[in-house]
Formats: C-alpha cells, structure tokens, sequence
C-alpha cells in the first residue's frame, strides 16, 4: 500500500476517489483541448461585422449545430444559457407566459429539480397554480394521476424531469408526453441528468441540460424550445440567442460544452456497460454488508451510473464528512446536509428513509478499484458512526 500523502489537509492512503459525477462531472479531456483554442480564437463578440467577430461566430454556430445534432433537433431551436439553473426557469416561465391564455396551471412531478420547483414557486406567488404528483417507492411517475391532471381545465404547461438526479429512476417520459399529447399541453423535460448518458424519448416540447453534468464547463444550459410551441422569454427583450436568453454567452465554455457532449454521446454504450455493473455491485454489497440500510430507486430502469441508500441511525452530515476523510467524495440528500433542515424532497415523495443518505454516481474516471475501496471501508465507518452515537448491537 502506498505512503499515505497529504490531501486537502488530511492523509489518506489512497488518491481521493470522486463520486459525485450527477452534481459536476470532471472535465472532459476534449472540453479542455476545445476551450484553449477557442480562447485564442473566440473572444470577439459573435454579434459584430470584422474578421475576429465572423471566427467567434462560426465557433458559436458550429457548437450550436454539433449540440443540436445530439439532441436531434434543429439548431434555430436551441439556445446557450449561462447554467442549467438559468435554463429551467426559463422553460418553466417561459412556457406557463407563452400559454397564458389556455389557463395559469402548471403541472409537475413531485420530484422535480428544487431550480423547476423554485420557478413553480415564483409562478404561484404570481397568481398561477401548480399541482404536484406523486411517485411510487421506486421513484416512478404516477401515469395514472398524470393523465388526469394534465387533461384537466386550465392547464398551461406540464413538467417531468427525465431521470431523478437523487436516485436514478428514469421517468416514464414517453408516456407522459403521449398524455399530454392528448390534453393538448405542452411538456418541458429537464434533461440534466440524462443528455449524454441515456436517450431521451420524443414528445416533448421545452427541454433543459446542463454542461457540467456530461463533462463540459459549468457555466452552460442549454434551452431547447421546439418550432410550432408557445413560449415567451420572461426576460426583458434581448436580441441574443433568439431573444430567448439575454447576454453575450462564455462562447470557449460553449465551444468546450458542445465538444464534451459530442464526446459523451459517442462513449455513452460503452460507459454505460462498464459503470451499470459497478453500480450493481455497489447496490447488492451495501444491502449485504450494512445493517438496517435502504438501497433506493429502480433497480431496473435508473441512470446507469447513479446509486443512493441510506443508513439508520447515523447521521447525514457525519457520514459525508467520515467518507471525505477517508478520501470519498460523495453526496447526500439528507436532512443533515439541507439548509432547510428537512429531509431531501425527492426522498420525501417516495416514502423512503432519508437518514444518513449516500448518493454515489460515477463517471468516466471512476474505477473499479475504487468502488471495491469504498464497499470494503463503508461497513467499518457505519458501525464507528453508529458507536459513536450510542448504537450497538445491530
């Protein structure tokens, strides 16, 4: 084994392993080659007539037509926005200001990103009305609820989140778009979790992600708004982006973004063979080797490289911060680690235990290795945890 080195200010014997793919995935080796040359050759202002504005602005259309062509869709109906965040309010707002006329409902799962949450908030606050549904256990859309709801009076706009980006289970997307197909409402996905790593099903209108989810720079959304839907920026007018957001983009963390995603579609099976049988591992020797531990989310149709449990009687925050000494770098969605002091809502809404939680979700960096590093040490720090509190005998 060798030496235990310094890192952050403590000493592990092994380099850090990195679990937290579904909060910022590591940059991509490509997104950093595209980056430096853009910065050398895209810092003009792509609006403007000269030589070095016409440079920017060819970056600027090849990017848009390299993310679009991912995506499937035409590059006119794609915009950059400055975050993912930036993005889903301007889906949600957006879409709810350009229906205005067919009614001030929103309707959404009840696990959706706190960033479309937060914008059903505002609308709310404004007059609207919004109606949450539920989720199974499992983390699964309520199709039944979701039909109804959606084919209900003065609904302006439906919401569904593509796959949860707590634990993993992938939303029965191409389902609920057919509902809302039929009800005549409009669909906006948030995409975060899953452009790059799986595909997402066709029928929706509005659509979100962020670039440094699959291994591009934080700093870009993106905001696809399909031809023939009503949608109205709800900001002041701008004629940047097809005034669908305002400013003048970061065009070399763009050019970076579009050239990861370029490089993520293409290694997508490949990684998803490799990472869904580590996640499996990680699923059955938690549930074998921790007492009183919760494994949730789809076993079956979940992200593939996204795994979350929880421990009883341990707390949250003490959990996190014993991984990160011993060199883990997770997440959690627990109480403990909430500004607000409640348990994750996403947690909440299924109906599973959210006491000392652990989401896990690898990348293309994470080894084998590592994993089996983190299952061997996990039992040893839940049992120290749970001394420490006064919990023996499990």
């Amino acid at each position: 084994m060798p030496d235990p080195v310094p890192r952050y200010g403590l000493l592990v014997s092994e380099p850090p392993a990195y679990f937290d793919a579904a909060s910022a995935a590591p940059l991509h080796p490509v997104a950093r080659q595209a980056m430096l040359a853009a910065l050398e050759d895209g810092w003009a202002d792509p609006a403007r007539l000269y030589a070095p504005a016409r440079r920017a602005r060819q970056l600027l259309d090849a990017a848009r037509a390299a993310t679009a062509e991912v995506l499937g869709v035409r590059p006119d109906e794609l915009s950059f926005t400055p975050s993912g965040t930036a993005a889903a309010h301007a889906a949600v707002l957006g879409g709810l200001a350009g229906r205005r006329r067919a009614g001030g409902t929103l309707v959404h799962s009840a696990i959706e990103h706190s960033a479309v949450l937060h914008a059903a908030e505002r609308h709310v606050a404004a007059g609207g009305s919004a109606t949450g549904i539920p989720v199974d256990r499992a983390g699964s859309l309520d199709l039944d609820a979701w039909s109804a709801a959606v084919a209900g009076p003065g609904v302006a706009l439906a919401t569904l989140i593509s796959a949860s980006h707590e634990v993993g289970t992938v939303q029965p997307v191409a389902e609920a778009a057919r509902a809302c197909a039929a009800a005549g409402v409009p669909l906006y996905v948030d995409a975060a979790q899953s452009v790059g790593r799986i595909p997402v099903p066709a029928g929706w209108s509005i659509l979100s992600a962020s670039a440094h989810k699959w291994g591009g720079p934080p700093g870009v959304g993106l905001l696809v708004v399909r031809k023939g839907t009503r949608w109205e920026s709800p900001y002041p007018a701008d004629e940047r982006e097809a005034g669908r957001t305002p400013g003048v983009g970061n065009l070399p963390a763009i050019v970076a973004a579009a050239a990861a995603l370029r490089a993520v579609h293409a290694e997508a099976v490949a990684e998803a063979a490799r990472l869904g049988p580590l996640v499996d591992r990680i699923r059955a020797t938690v549930a074998a080797t921790v007492p009183d531990v919760e494994v949730v989310g789809d076993p079956v149709d979940r992200l593939p490289h996204l795994v979350t449990f929880s421990c009883l009687y341990v707390d949250g925050e003490a959990l996190l911060h014993a991984l990160d000494r011993r060199g883990f770098a997770v997440s959690s969605g627990s109480s403990c680690t909430s500004s607000t002091l409640r348990p994750s809502h996403v947690l909440e809404a299924m109906g599973v235990l959210s006491h000392g939680n652990v989401r896990l979700s690898l990348h293309r960096e994470s080894t084998e290795a590592e994993v089996d590093r983190f299952l061997a040490e996990l039992p040893g720090i839940v049992a120290g945890l749970r001394a420490e509190a006064g919990v023996v005998g499990l």
